[in-house]
């Protein structure tokens, strides 16, 4: 079940705290329950996804992206991901989940986060996102990056993609869809 009273929670707190500028990062503190953990005894891999979404919450909270979003009745989307974990998360472990803009091109945001326990690096997702809705007159789809930054407050606003992410999109440009049957 998702997290719904955990995410009302971030919310609220992500009010009291000062807001972001759309190159900064957030910090979220999160605690591994129990319940957020699998038969191995740790945070399971499908929860650190869900807890990844909270995240992203908070920024866009602290961002004004939330604000912006009600104003313009847009929403959002997850269109890719690439997930790396490196070290086991425990139950009643405490962990950071450091939220960012890693990158944008015309129609996406590239949204870079890490969980850490302590300074140890636990896992890093590589997402790609975008804002819904219609805008200038057009239909729904996906929002122009540019039109979200306007909203935002940042016309000038520029996030080139580090050679890295741009390895990523391209493999993901290169990846067939729909996918090939199996046989």
């Amino acid at each position: 079940m998702y997290p719904f009273i955990r995410l009302a929670w971030v919310m609220a707190n992500a009010r009291r705290k000062p807001p972001l500028g759309p190159d900064d990062h957030s910090d979220l503190r999160l605690t591994a329950w129990p319940w957020d953990c699998d038969v191995f005894v740790e945070l399971n891999n499908g929860r650190q996804l869900t807890l990844f979404d909270l995240g992203r919450f908070e920024f866009g909270q602290r961002v004004g992206l939330l604000k912006a979003l009600r104003d313009n009745r847009w929403g959002l989307t997850v269109a890719g991901s690439t997930m790396q974990y490196r070290r086991r998360i425990r139950p009643f472990e405490r962990l950071t989940l450091r939220t960012r803009i890693a990158a944008r091109d015309e129609k996406w945001f590239y949204m870079l986060q890490t969980a850490y326990v302590g300074d140890q690096p636990a896992s890093q997702g590589l997402l790609r996102t975008a804002v819904i809705g219609a805008a200038n007159g057009k239909k729904r789809g996906v929002i122009p990056t540019q039109i979200v930054a306007e909203a935002l407050g940042h016309p000038e606003w520029r996030c080139d993609a580090p050679e890295w992410v741009r390895l990523w999109i391209d493999a993901e440009h290169a990846r067939p869809w729909p996918p090939e049957p199996f046989g």
